[in-house]
């Protein structure tokens, strides 16, 4: 039986696809899958509720009856019950199997839910005006100085205002993500654009979209002596790229033969 709380629902098969894989690609979704005979799956239930519901809405709990869905337990490789699975962005995220002390729940649930710094970069992200983004992401920062997405938020700001030197500090303070790695790209770039000679033309063209102009040109200033900056702009512009992107696939490759 399900206890009364706006934070959780019962689903069945026909609805977990929208219910529990999609929604989830908005906030998380943890599934208890569980069944009426099973005593700790009543000893564990209605402590994921009360859960759910102290959490206010930073996850949803959806409780599917395995008797009632046997499908979706094949389909879920359940084997034992309770499971419970943490889906977010579509995909499974973490899980765990049979009661666990509440602390142990709490501390999974805090691995799948957003903090209240995630939640301000998410609102920051789609403020009506750069300035609220701002005071949003500098918030997130306040709550948590290591938070990718505030300091990937506040540096594109910055960037976009001309203000280098901060967005520079910003990056270097957290480890980089991809959306880190390419904005120090972005800020290397501009530094060596600035520059007169082969590798600020080279930076300038990158910068401007001219992605393979600035590879090609990079790649062939790899021999010579100033190769070595060569070398660390053409990783700035695979950056820039990212990893899936084909002219990084096609350069990588030629830089490495370049080099050995």
């Amino acid at each position: 039986m399900v206890v009364p709380n706006e934070h959780v629902i019962a689903v069945d098969e026909p609805d977990f696809e929208g219910r529990v894989v999609e929604a989830s690609r908005r906030a998380p979704v943890v599934v208890d899958f569980w069944a009426g005979w099973c005593q700790p799956c009543l000893v564990l239930g209605p402590v994921l509720e009360r859960l759910a519901g102290e959490y206010g809405g930073r996850f949803t709990l959806a409780k599917v009856d395995v008797d009632a869905n046997q499908g979706l337990a094949a389909r879920f490789g359940i084997r034992g019950i309770p499971a419970v699975k943490a889906f977010r962005d579509g995909d499974v995220a973490a899980e765990f199997v049979g009661v666990q002390p509440e602390e142990a729940i709490r501390r999974f649930l805090d691995g799948v839910v957003p903090s209240l710094a995630d939640e301000r970069v998410a609102e920051a992200r789609v403020s009506a005006s750069a300035d609220a983004a701002e005071a949003g992401f500098r918030e997130a920062l306040a709550l948590d100085p290591s938070n990718p997405g505030a300091v990937a938020g506040l540096a594109r700001l910055l960037l976009d205002r001309d203000e280098v030197d901060e967005a520079r500090s910003l990056l270097a303070s957290v480890a980089p993500d991809d959306s880190v790695r390419r904005l120090q790209a972005e800020v290397d770039l501009r530094e060596a654009g600035g520059e007169s000679g082969e590798l600020g033309a080279a930076a300038r063209a990158a910068l401007s979209g001219g992605h393979r102009q600035a590879l090609e040109h990079l790649l062939a200033l790899v021999g010579g002596e100033d190769g070595d900056e060569a070398r660390r702009l053409m990783l700035g512009v695979f950056d820039l790229l990212g990893d899936d992107d084909p002219l990084t696939r096609e350069f990588r490759g030629m830089l490495a033969s370049a080099l050995f």
